[in-house]
């Protein structure tokens, strides 16, 4: 315990400031988490709903300064580019379902 009066009153904030901070760090742990989640099991309708959300809670964390602003740019880019690389394994499965149309060329021979 503090001796120092003005360690006491450290203390006093640190503990106030955890209780404000506490509550978006998890949020923000949890939304990420459940983002990956979404990208991991392929579901890509639920993780492009939830990835605006996901955004503004970093973009929250980053303005109250819970998280460095560098610390928030890298995890936006990463949930971006694996929803961006689900996006394209999607892309490709719809491609290779489709059957291809004949072009004129094929067609009169």
């Amino acid at each position: 315990m503090p001796v120092i009066k003005s360690a006491k009153k450290r203390m006093k904030q640190n503990v106030t400031r955890r209780a404000r901070n506490f509550p978006v760090r998890s949020e923000l742990k949890t939304l990420i988490k459940k983002e990956l989640q979404f990208i991991k099991d392929g579901s890509l309708a639920d993780a492009e709903k939830l990835l605006p959300s996901v955004f503004s809670i970093i973009d929250t964390a980053c303005k109250k300064k819970i998280i460095h602003p560098n610390n928030a740019d890298r995890k936006k880019s990463r949930v971006a580019r694996a929803l961006n690389e689900l996006q394209k394994k999607g892309e490709t499965k719809k491609e290779a379902s489709t059957p291809e149309k004949p072009g004129k060329a094929e067609a009169k021979a």
